[in-house]
C-alpha cells in the first residue's frame, strides 16, 4: 500500500519515503512510527501505542520517542511548531492530520539505483559464525546479491546497530542494493567474542582471511575504511588473486604512535585516560569527544547514535587495547607492491586521520585513483554535498570492468 499526502509517498511495501519524487533516507524506526501514525490517522496515537508497536514493548525513554517523531516531522516536511501533519495532542499523544490518497500502486519515476536502494531494505539480514585460528568467534553478516564486497572491520563496529544508524546504513543499504555485502565485528567488539587475549594487527589480517574463507569467497572487492584501510592493503598484497578491486576510505598507511607528530600523539595519549575513566558511564561526555573528531558535521540524532555506538561495540578496557595497537600500525613499506585497483578517498578537512594520510596512499599504491571529498567529517554522512560524489565514486569504481591480467609467455 501507498499512502499520499501534500509532495510525499509512503510506499510501505518497499519502506521508501519519496518526497518529490526522490527517495528519502529516514531510519527504520522513523519509518515505522511515520507508517503508523498515518495508517491511523482517524484517531489518535499513543505514546504507549507506539512504543510497543515500534519497539515491541521494549523500554524507551520519552527523549527517544520524541527524538523519532521529530525526526519524522523533518522527512515529510513538518515542525514542532508548525504541526501541519503530525499534531502533538497533549497528555495523549500524536495525530496524522493531513489529507491522505491510498493507493495499491503508486506509479513513482525513480532512478534504477534508487529502486535498488528501496529493494535493499527489503534483504533478509541475519547473524552467522565464523571461528578464528586461535578459537575467537567472529559475527558476520551478508546482504544482498552479487558481485562480493567485503568491509574489513575497523575500530567500532556491531552490525545490527550499524545497519539501523542514521550513520553507517545509508552506505551499506546503498551497497547491498548492487552487491552482496559481507561484513564482520571485529574480535573483541559488537557480536564478536569479547573476551579477547590476542589484539594485534596480525590478529585483524587473519580474521579477514578467515570470514572470506569460511564463506567460500574465492574473488571480491575489498572496503577499507579508517583502520581497515591499512588491514585491507596487507591482505591485497599477501593474495591478490582474491582481490578483484581495493576501495580505502579515510585511511592510513601508519598508525598515530608512527606518525612523529608530537600533536597527534598528545591527543591520543589523552583520549586514552578519557576512556578509561568515561566510555562506560551513562554520561556521553568522553565518548562525545570521538564522535566529534569523526563526523563533526552529524546532526544531533546522528551524534547521539554515534555515541551509543561506542558505548555498545566495546568496553573501556578493549577501546584502549584497540586505540594501543592502531597506534603501531605501519604498511608504508607494502603501498608499493599493491597490484589490485585501487580507489583512494579522503576528506580535506578530516579531523581524525588528516588529508594528508590519504594523499600517502595515494602517492604509495601504484596508478591509484585519488579522490578528494570537501567535507570535515571523516566518515561521509548521506545529508552533506560530499555524499553524492562519494557514493557515485565508489559505485562507479566497483562497477567498471576488471582489467585483463597480463600473464607471461613460458
Amino acid at each position: 500500500m501507498t499512502f499520499v499526502f501534500e509532495d510525499c509517498e509512503l510506499h510501505c511495501d518497499r519502506r521508501e519515503l519519496c518526497r518529490n519524487g526522490m527517495v528519502t533516507h529516514v531510519e527504520p524506526q522513523v519509518f515505522d512510527v511515520l507508517a503508523h501514525l498515518v495508517r491511523h490517522r482517524n484517531r489518535v496515537v499513543s505514546k504507549d501505542e507506539l512504543i510497543r508497536e515500534v519497539w515491541v514493548g521494549r523500554f524507551v525513554s520519552d527523549d527517544t520517542l520524541t527524538s523519532r517523531v521529530s525526526a519524522a516531522r523533518r522527512a515529510i516536511g513538518d515542525t514542532g511548531a508548525d504541526q501541519r501533519l503530525i499534531r502533538t495532542v497533549a497528555r495523549r499523544g500524536f495525530r496524522f492530520v493531513a489529507d491522505v490518497q491510498e493507493v495499491s500502486n503508486c506509479d513513482v519515476a525513480s532512478s534504477r539505483a534508487e529502486q535498488g536502494a528501496a529493494d535493499a531494505l527489503d534483504v533478509p539480514h541475519h547473524v552467522r559464525y565464523c571461528q578464528a585460528s586461535d578459537g575467537v568467534h567472529l559475527a558476520v553478516a551478508i546482504t544482498g546479491r552479487g558481485m562480493p564486497v567485503v568491509k574489513t572491520a575497523n575500530w567500532l563496529n556491531h552490525l545490527e546497530f550499524d545497519w539501523q544508524s542514521p550513520v553507517w546504513s545509508p552506505l551499506f543499504r546503498r551497497l547491498a542494493s548492487q552487491c552482496m555485502l559481507v561484513r564482520y565485528d571485529e574480535r573483541g567488539t559488537g557480536l564478536s567474542d569479547r573476551d579477547v587475549a590476542d589484539f594485534s594487527f596480525e590478529s585483524f589480517v587473519h580474521d579477514l582471511a578467515t570470514v572470506v574463507d569460511e564463506f567460500g569467497l574465492q574473488r571480491f572487492a575489498l572496503l577499507g575504511i579508517s583502520q581497515g584501510a591499512p588491514v585491507s592493503i596487507a591482505y591485497a598484497v599477501r593474495h591478490p588473486e582474491r582481490v578483484s578491486r581495493l576501495v580505502l576510505c579515510g585511511g592510513f598507511a601508519t598508525g598515530w604512535r608512527k606518525r612523529a607528530n608530537p600533536g597527534e600523539v598528545a591527543r591520543a595519549e589523552a583520549s586514552v585516560t578519557l576512556i578509561r575513566e568515561g566510555w562506560g558511564q551513562d554520561n556521553p561526555a568522553a565518548r562525545q569527544m570521538f564522535t566529534s573528531l569523526i563526523v563533526p558535521g552529524a546532526t544531533h540524532e546522528e551524534m547521539r547514535w554515534f555515541n551509543e555506538l561506542e558505548q555498545r561495540s566495546a568496553s573501556a578496557e578493549t577501546a584502549v587495547r584497540l586505540l594501543h595497537v592502531l597506534g603501531d600500525i605501519d604498511v608504508t613499506e607494502l603501498l608499493p607492491r599493491v597490484t589490485v585497483p585501487t580507489l583512494v578517498l579522503h576528506s580535506r578537512n578530516d579531523a581524525r586521520v588528516p588529508f594528508e594520510h590519504g594523499m600517502m596512499l595515494a602517492r604509495g599504491i601504484p596508478d591509484a585513483r585519488f579522490v578528494p571529498l570537501e567535507s570535515k567529517n571523516h566518515l561521509i554522512l548521506s545529508h552533506e554535498p560530499a555524499w553524492q560524489r562519494f557514493i557515485e565514486e565508489i559505485c562507479g569504481f566497483l562497477n567498471e570492468d576488471e582489467p585483463q591480467r597480463l600473464t607471461a609467455a613460458i
